[in-house]
């Protein structure tokens, strides 16, 4: 395979549909476009679910609302599950609650045509996601990354694109995709999420998909605003163009509707010539182990 074909759905949260099949008769029709247009994978943002909330019951506190969007989920899986086989697209569909043995985890859920349901857990919660009086979730422990069309995939949800860490975590798997659906407040987030997630592709020499919420849920209490894009980031080679930027799509808060979307094709053949040799200086999966740090203030 020389391309990946990819599309990137930064849903509008405005689109407050009445109902789950509601949502559900929309994605389905969007993988549609998706198919026609080649694409192998759909991509839905983190908390796109949150839309929901424009049906969620009367006097539901905001405490409750994870709990609401939980249940909702799981019912949007089942809807969804039968999707990328008639489609013949995977889909990733972005992220939601999900009940776990110690609380709420916020999970993403890659359903492929084969029948499988790959999820990944967000590792990094942001202070918001765990306030007690608010979402109170969990972060989850394992970073999974898995096999998919013949390329290797892992799953950063939004903040966890910005921690290095878990870069160096996963070079040692060779990734040839990262998708990162996210979900940011202001432009100061979608920055942070889109600039780390070209680091990231620098750092790997590999492909990182990015699309985000935007626009207000109709029945959000915490939510006042989502700012995003969507984005393919690739390493900043000659041959891929220098930047580092196969596609991208520029930022908007929804507020007129707005809903950036692409159709991109992730370069396999070319990064895998270049993790072969052929990149300019990239050392590969290298670690700082030999390095020793100095440091005056350290105790």
């Amino acid at each position: 395979m020389t391309d990946y074909p990819i599309a990137l759905w930064s849903f509008n949260l405005g689109r407050a549909p009445a109902s789950v099949a509601a949502l559900a008769r929309i994605i389905d029709e969007e993988m549609l476009k998706a198919a026609a247009s080649g694409a192998k994978l759909l991509m839905l943002p983190e908390y796109f679910i949150e839309c929901c909330l424009a049906f969620k019951p009367a006097g539901l506190p905001p405490d409750r609302e994870m709990a609401f969007l939980a249940d909702v989920g799981d019912e949007l899986l089942d809807l969804l599950a039968p999707l990328p086989q008639k489609h013949k697209v995977a889909l990733l569909a972005g992220t939601m609650p999900v009940r776990a043995d110690d609380g709420i985890t916020n999970t993403a859920f890659l359903l492929t045509a084969d029948g499988r349901r790959i999820r990944q857990d967000k590792l990094c919660l942001t202070p918001f996601e765990q306030d007690p009086e608010t979402w109170n979730l969990t972060p989850g422990n394992q970073l999974s990354v898995f096999e998919l069309d013949g390329l290797r995939m892992a799953i950063l949800i939004c903040l966890d694109i910005e921690m290095p860490a878990l870069s160096c975590l996963l070079a040692k798997a060779k990734p040839d995709l990262i998708l990162v659906p996210s979900m940011t407040e202001k432009h100061s987030g979608y920055h942070r999420v889109y600039g780390c997630a070209k680091a990231r592709a620098v750092e790997l020499m590999c492909a990182v998909a990015v699309c985000g919420v935007v626009g207000v849920s109709k029945g959000t209490t915490q939510n006042e605003s989502s700012v995003s894009g969507a984005a393919l980031y690739v390493p900043c080679e000659e041959s891929l163009g220098f930047t580092g930027i196969a596609a991208d799509a520029a930022p908007t808060d929804g507020a007129s509707s707005e809903e950036p979307y692409l159709t991109c094709a992730v370069p396999l053949k070319e990064l895998n010539d270049l993790k072969g040799g052929k990149a300019e200086v990239w050392p590969g999966a290298w670690s700082a182990d030999a390095v020793s740090l100095k440091a005056d203030d350290l105790t």
